[in-house]
């Protein structure tokens, strides 16, 4: 304790406080967090009603990824300083990174209200925003940032993805532009950039090929660069140097993921295990709802184009990807095992109360659901809850999408995702992940027959109306033109597919991996050994 010779606790005088805070800021600027701490430390001990000593324990927790602890310490800041916009943006920030999407939606109001003229804030306001699905919402105020500070290169890529999201290419562009003259050696700068358009020469290739030499030793900055320069090989049929640089890429993010592919194993394992044919048959009330439609499946499988065309029907709310169902299970399992996933949150689900798992859904979903009588949750690793779903909501519907095994595997792999999929960086280790999908599926249509609906991307994109009467007639709605318009939607997009769905259905991608067949045996060799057909 910071006490006298006499054992009494030393009273700080305010220009030391001032200093020990100076000192802590530079401390946390400089990745010294442990001092930066016990600056904190000495000054509440002595001043416990010090807002920026709170603000900066919520920094070092933020910056340590312990949520927990910086929502307590953005709370004191709140409590203290009612009108602290900062306070309220980072806490809100920490509630998103816990799934409490409800209190994440408040505190950023709250930090509106208090009004802010920062540019650090109103980028976080901006990111929070994006986060909950408000693109436009997110526009404005990364709008707002960057016309205070339109040199930086942060601010200016953040626009860049809302707008993204929006479908503004042309303004994505010169926002991504903007970065790159202040930043030119930015990667994700350039990995956005190569993904609005089509490459049609080797200009931008140039400049990513020196860009991978130069990052060569920074694993995050040449994934960006490698997945950009696979993308424009890839649009120039240049097939073998597409497929070195998507290598290079899912190289150096698998050196910057944590992928435990044993624990994945055992989860895939306690399913069937789990949820067995004695568990579908014990009788148990549900939530009487019949809003909610799940889109299910592996990641650039069409998720996204599906959920364009039944939301393009005028009683469907897209309501995005939510984390709802799984944060819902979380939530009451109490389960101590680390990750989103694991055999003991599984097998502790199946002993839930079903209709508190669906309530509790239903209520945290409920600012993201919208005002039309049906909405859309594609969130794609909800597949693995597809016997809970039911239990728990049991008007639901749930739409699973089957895409061809090889170009699943292979889509996925030249694919850079922000923090998920962490087994897609590796051709084994992705096709082992597929096995384990592909055995769970048929698992679940052999348990609960007729409970879900199969549909197949290549279908839908080789021939459109049917399909989508298909789909339309399977939610129990009256037909509507406009959900073979479904590009036309101004809404925004928030997945990997934000540009590609903004065109008419085509098939340009039906059969790709064909391209790197002998690049793709270590993949093809597996699936084929398990039987699973390409």
């Amino acid at each position: 304790m910071n006490r006298s010779p006499h054992g009494r606790i030393k009273v700080l005088a305010p220009q030391e406080i001032q200093a020990l805070l100076k000192r802590g800021f530079d401390a946390l600027n400089a990745g010294r967090n442990d001092e930066a701490g016990a600056c904190c430390k000495k000054i509440l001990m002595v001043a416990p009603k010090t807002v920026e000593a709170h603000f900066l324990v919520g920094l070092i927790a933020t910056e340590d990824k312990l949520p927990k602890v910086a929502i307590q310490a953005f709370g004191s800041v709140t409590t203290l300083d009612p009108s602290h916009a900062a306070g309220w943006a980072h806490l809100a920030r920490n509630f998103m990174r816990i799934g409490q999407l409800k209190r994440a939606e408040n505190a950023v109001e709250s930090a509106i209200k208090s009004g802010t003229k920062d540019p650090m804030v109103e980028d976080l306001i901006g990111s929070t925003l994006s986060q909950l699905g408000d693109q436009h919402g997110a526009k404005r105020w990364y709008s707002r940032a960057v016309e205070q500070f339109p040199r930086s290169a942060v601010f200016n890529i953040n626009l860049a993805s809302s707008l993204i999201f929006l479908g503004e290419k042309e303004e994505a562009e010169a926002a991504l532009d903007r970065a790159l003259e202040v930043r030119p050696f930015e990667a994700q700068a350039h990995w956005r950039k190569s993904g609005l358009k089509k490459a049609t020469d080797h200009s931008h290739l140039d400049v990513l090929n020196s860009l991978a030499e130069r990052f060569s030793k920074d694993p995050r900055a040449l994934s960006f660069v490698a997945y950009a320069a696979g993308k424009e090989y890839e649009d120039l049929e240049e097939w073998a140097e597409a497929f070195k640089c998507f290598e290079a890429g899912a190289k150096a993010k698998r050196q910057i993921v944590e992928y435990d592919e044993a624990a994945e194993a055992e989860m895939f394992e306690a399913l069937p295990e789990t949820f067995t044919p004695e568990w579908v048959a014990e009788e148990v009330d549900g939530v009487d709802a019949e809003s909610p439609i799940f889109i299910v499946g592996q990641p650039r499988t069409g998720t996204t184009l599906v959920e364009r065309i039944i939301t393009s029907h005028s009683m469907v709310h897209s309501a995005g990807e939510l984390q709802q169902f799984g944060l819902a299970v979380r939530r009451n399992a109490e389960v101590e095992a680390s990750g989103r996933f694991s055999a003991e949150l599984m097998r502790a689900a199946a002993s839930l109360n079903p209709k508190k798992i669906g309530g509790g859904y239903m209520s945290s979903s409920a600012s993201m659901r919208g005002n039309l009588p049906r909405f859309v949750d594609k969130m794609p690793v909800n597949y693995l809850f597809i016997p809970l779903i039911l239990k728990a909501i049991p008007n639901a519907k749930i739409i699973h999408l089957v895409r061809d095994p090889a170009d699943s595997c292979f889509s996925s792999f030249k694919q850079l995702f922000a923090e998920a999929y962490f087994h897609s960086y590796t051709l084994e280790e992705m096709a082992r992940h597929h096995v384990r999908y592909h055995r769970l599926m048929d698992y679940w249509r052999e348990l609960l027959p007729g409970r879900f609906l199969d549909v197949r991307y290549e279908e839908v994109v080789s021939d459109l109306e049917p399909n989508a009467r298909r789909l339309i007639d399977y939610l129990d709605l009256p037909w509507e033109d406009a959900c073979l318009e479904f590009h036309r939607q101004d809404r925004a997009v928030m997945t990997a597919s934000a540009v590609q769905v903004r065109e008419k259905v085509h098939t340009r991608s039906v059969g790709r991996w064909r391209e790197y067949e002998n690049q793709l045996s270590p993949l093809l060799d597996i699936l084929r050994s398990e039987g699973i057909a390409t």
